[in-house]
């Protein structure tokens, strides 16, 4: 039976790595400017998390087959330097495949966390709450106004908490439940979470972002195709979790443009 089972885990792990070798489930479409660095370390980590996967699997298969029958009178076999020659091995081996991946994903992630926007970069506003996005486009002056929690209402359609009775920097913004942005304009989104913890993820754009309650958070990206986009939260904050989404519409500037001075009647 022992030796069974150890063939059983090679053909379940040979099998479980065919679907990923012949791309049977494919990413999205890419429509930002930085997709083609993010799927590249996609790529590189299944390949390295693959090969060790079965690697691992086929040692354990090996020790199965051979250790499973042994007699009860065979002497003992110990690793030469014991416990503490396995466990340096398995710190080295883990710490490059850590260190490798981070290697190659420094790119990646640089052009995402460690390069700022451009100074022309358009600032929109996220906030998540349970179960919903809201998202503040700046007016014609270009600033946002500061946020009152107390003024916070669900009621009111006082999502922010805006004064925009006493503060001239609010009377202007333009709060919406769904998010807009021209094509081919970097944008600046400026994230906070009104709870819990809730996450920002539009596949097509490659872009996964945590909210972390009590931190402002930043990311920028390009958007370039117009259309249609999901948002969804992927962190369980909640009963209404599942239906916690929004919309992103990629328009041209022209679009862009009159969907703004729509939602700024609207106001």
């Amino acid at each position: 039976m022992a030796k069974i089972f150890a063939v059983t885990i090679i053909v379940i792990a040979i099998a479980s790595a065919i679907p990923i070798v012949r791309h049977t489930w494919v990413a999205p479409e890419n429509i930002s400017t930085h997709g083609n660095l993010i799927d590249e370390q996609m790529s590189e980590t299944m390949v390295e998390a693959g090969v060790s996967f079965l690697a691992a699997q086929i040692i354990l298969a090996i020790f199965i087959w051979k250790f499973s029958n042994v007699r009860p009178d065979a002497p003992i076999k110990t690793f030469r330097g014991g416990a503490k020659g396995l466990v340096l091995a398995a710190v080295i081996l883990v710490g490059a495949e850590v260190l490798a991946l981070g290697v190659f994903g420094v790119k990646a992630w640089a052009t995402q966390y460690f390069v700022p926007p451009a100074p022309d970069a358009m600032p929109i506003q996220v906030q998540a709450g349970q179960f919903a996005f809201y998202f503040r486009y700046p007016g014609p002056d270009r600033k946002f106004g500061p946020l009152h929690p107390s003024l916070i209402s669900e009621a009111n359609g006082n999502f922010f908490g805006l004064d925009q009775t006493n503060d001239p920097d609010a009377k202007d913004d333009i709060v919406t439940a769904e998010m807009a942005v021209p094509v081919n304009k970097e944008i600046h989104l400026l994230m906070h979470a009104k709870d819990v913890g809730h996450s920002f993820y539009v596949p097509e754009l490659r872009v996964q972002q945590d909210f972390v309650p009590g931190l402002d958070l930043s990311i920028h990206f390009t958007a370039t195709k117009t259309g249609k986009y999901e948002i969804v939260c992927t962190q369980l904050c909640g009963l209404g979790h599942y239906n916690m989404k929004a919309y992103l519409y990629v328009y041209s500037q022209e679009e862009f443009d009159n969907w703004l001075k729509k939602e700024a009647t609207l106001q």
